[in-house]
C-alpha cells in the first residue's frame, strides 16, 4: 500500500475563503473587523517566523494584526498590565502569547490573566472546561487543525480507534476531547507508555495515529497496521531537513493517509487561529 497525502494547504486555502467572506460579512454587520494582539517576550527566530505567518495570514483575510514586542529582560508584572490593557480594549478580539517565553515568566499565568473571551489560544480553564462539558467554544488550534484534517476525508470516527501519541495541553489533551465528542475510542499515550515498553502495543493498533511528541522518527512502518490514517504533528530539524515524529518513508508503505512534514499539520494551525479570532470576536459581541 501506497499513502495518500493528508496535505494542509489545499485545505488552508479552502477554509480561508471561507473565513474571509464572514470577515466581510461581520464588517458590515459590526462596522468593525475582528482584529488579533499578539505578545512576543524578546526574539526567537522561530516565534519571529511563526508571527510573521499570522500576520500574512491575517492580512489576507482582513483581520486586523497587531504584535507587542517586549525585551526578553520584561518583567510579568509587565505582561500583566498590557494583558490587562487588551482585554479591556473593544478592537481586540483575540490575544495570544507567542512561545518561547524566558524562563522567569511562566506561560500558564499569562494564560489566566487572559478574558476567557479573548483566548484564541483555547487554553483558559473556562474554555477548556466547556471542551470537558462537550461544548467547546475557542479550542487549541493545533488540536482543531488535526481535527480538521481528520474529518477532511470523510472519515467517520463513531468507534474508531484513536490513538494519540503526546498528552500536551496544545494537541494531545484537548484532541482526545475534541475526538471524544464524535465518539471516537481514545488510547492517550506518553513517556509513562514508552518506558513501560508499551508503546508500540497501543500504535499498532489503531485505526487513526496522531503523533505529537517532537522526537523524530519515533513511529515507524512496522509499529503500525495496514490501512492506518497517520497526522503527524512533529516537527524536528535533522541536519538540513525537516521532518516529523513518524518515520515518513517506511509510514507510507502502510497507511492509508498521511501528513507531510513540513505541508500537513501547520498550514492549518495558522488558519485555526484566525477561525478561533471570529470566534471570540462573535462571542463578545452576543
Amino acid at each position: 500500500m501506497s499513502a495518500r497525502l493528508l496535505e494542509g494547504k489545499p485545505l488552508a486555502e479552502s477554509l480561508k475563503s471561507e473565513l474571509k467572506n464572514e470577515v466581510d460579512q461581520l464588517k458590515g454587520k459590526y462596522k468593525t473587523n475582528p482584529s488579533l494582539s499578539v505578545i512576543q517576550v524578546g526574539d526567537n527566530p522561530a516565534s519571529s517566523v511563526y508571527a510573521n505567518q499570522q500576520k500574512k495570514c491575517a492580512d489576507s483575510l482582513g483581520i486586523g494584526y497587531n504584535i507587542h514586542r517586549l525585551s526578553i529582560e520584561a518583567k510579568k508584572e509587565e505582561l500583566f498590565s498590557l494583558i490587562d490593557g487588551l482585554n479591556k480594549d473593544d478592537l481586540v478580539s483575540g490575544i495570544i502569547i507567542q512561545l518561547p517565553l524566558p524562563s522567569h515568566i511562566d506561560h500558564k499565568e499569562l494564560i489566566l490573566r487572559i478574558s476567557p473571551l479573548k483566548d484564541v489560544e483555547g487554553l483558559h480553564p473556562e474554555n477548556l472546561g466547556k471542551l470537558v462539558l462537550g461544548k467547546p467554544s475557542l479550542a487549541p488550534c493545533t488540536a482543531l487543525a488535526c481535527v480538521e484534517l481528520i474529518k477532511s476525508i470523510g472519515v467517520d470516527l463513531y468507534g474508531k480507534e484513536v490513538v494519540i501519541v503526546g498528552h500536551s495541553e496544545i494537541v494531545g489533551k484537548p484532541l482526545a476531547l475534541l475526538l471524544l465528542n464524535d465518539f471516537a475510542t481514545i488510547t492517550v499515550c506518553h513517556i509513562g507508555t514508552s518506558q513501560k515498553g508499551c508503546l508500540n502495543d497501543h500504535t499498532k493498533y489503531a485505526d487513526i495515529l496522531v503523533v505529537a511528541v517532537g522526537k523524530a522518527g519515533l513511529i515507524k512502518g512496522e509499529h503500525i497496521k495496514e490501512g492506518v490514517i497517520v497526522v503527524d504533528v512533529g516537527i524536528n530539524k535533522v541536519g538540513d531537513r525537516i521532518v516529523g515524529d513518524v518515520e515518513f518513508e517506511s509510514a507510507s508503505n502502510v497507511a492509508s493517509y498521511i501528513t507531510p512534514v513540513p505541508g500537513g499539520v501547520g498550514p492549518l494551525t495558522v488558519v485555526m487561529l484566525m477561525k478561533n479570532t471570529l470566534t471570540a470576536f462573535k462571542l463578545q459581541r452576543e
